[in-house]
């Protein structure tokens, strides 16, 4: 059996769920490193312990962890808020998307505004500095697993937020190692079953054709919001050169606008009185913005599936229609609130409910 869009017919978006994928956990044991040549249990060995310490880990209570996983713009911010101000107000959201940890650029990377936050408290948005070494799967790990102390210890409910996959595997896994990749490659490294955190997975998902019109849209609207005028400001001030090129200089549409700003010194968005070639160059950097991050959806919920497929327990909740009454000439806002509610937020209050109350 395989997963197939009724919408898509493109065989990259169609992603197999039953494939003969590796399931074995990578982990390191507690031997010193000089002792780890002489010791290299095999797969099945991994296995085996694995299934022991899962059902030994059952009987101790684990603290409760509830973690919004889904592709870029498909609304795991959104949910989050609605969870945190309606249902689960003690919540408090962690962030785990890797370019919006970065300070600055916060139109072109997305971040939710203040008033968007509407009081929530956040962690790991935006707070670290972007001239330092690139935040590694590692640093993260420490980094969100001493927020979710913190937050057990004043009584609220963690929910960590974001596309980044490798970064949420690391933090929720009870044993990691640095040199590990389960996402990428022919031969990826097997997924762990074993989570350091009783976890409840919410995946919000949309139909990729319908979230790629979204996406696109959306690219549009952040350049209306002023994510030009940002660019301006971070190429002419230098900041191109400041910023480390593992971190923040990989969000999308710093590589795409840099030939831009290289030949052309403007301020303003290029229209009709410009240079026909400025205006050519300025388009296409704007259209591979939105090919790159539909390409980035499309790979994040291949990640996704790879964590399915090895048996993570994610409840998948259809946005897709939501996203088609946003898009919609002629649906107002309400038709758009009432579709979110009963497709995308009640599920997803029960859900957690359930999750809260096992």
């Amino acid at each position: 059996m395989c997963f197939v869009c009724p919408e898509c017919c493109d065989p990259l978006s169609c992603i197999h769920l039953h494939q003969n994928m590796r399931i074995f956990p990578y982990s390191r044991c507690n031997l010193t490193p000089s002792f780890h040549k002489f010791f290299q249990p095999t797969r099945t060995q991994w296995r085996a312990q694995e299934l022991f310490s899962s059902t030994t880990d059952n009987s101790r209570s684990k603290p409760k962890l509830l973690v919004i996983l889904g592709a870029t713009g498909a609304g795991k911010s959104r949910l989050s808020i609605d969870l945190s101000t309606r249902v689960f107000g003690n919540s408090e959201i962690i962030n785990s998307d890797k370019m919006q940890l970065y300070n600055g650029l916060d139109i072109t990377t997305n971040k939710m505004t203040m008033q968007e936050r509407v009081g929530v408290p956040h962690h790991l948005l935006g707070v670290l500095d972007p001239t330092k070494p690139a935040c590694t799967p590692s640093v993260y790990r420490k980094l969100g697993s001493d927020i979710i102390s913190d937050v057990k210890t004043r009584g609220g409910l963690p929910i960590v937020v974001g596309g980044s996959n490798s970064l949420i595997y690391s933090l929720v896994t009870k044993r990691f190692h640095p040199g590990t990749d389960v996402f990428n490659g022919s031969d990826p490294d097997p997924v762990s079953l074993e989570l350091r955190y009783d976890c409840c997975f919410i995946w919000v998902d949309v139909c990729l054709p319908v979230l790629n019109r979204y996406l696109a849209n959306r690219v549009d609207e952040m350049l209306d919001s002023g994510m030009f005028e940002e660019l301006v400001e971070f190429f002419r001030s230098g900041e191109d050169k400041r910023v480390n090129q593992a971190g923040l200089g990989q969000a999308i549409g710093i590589p795409e606008f840099e030939g831009y700003f290289r030949d052309f010194n403007s301020v303003r968005r290029p229209g009709g009185g410009d240079p026909e070639t400025e205006v050519e160059v300025y388009n296409e950097a704007v259209k591979r913005i939105k090919d790159n991050t539909c390409h980035l959806a499309k790979k994040q919920v291949g990640k996704i599936l790879r964590l399915r497929d090895a048996g993570w327990e994610l409840k998948r909740i259809d946005a897709t229609e939501a996203f088609r009454a946003v898009m919609a000439a002629d649906s107002g806002g309400g038709r758009v609130a009432e579709v979110w509610e009963k497709g995308v937020l009640e599920p997803s209050v029960k859900i957690v409910k359930r999750f809260l109350d096992e």
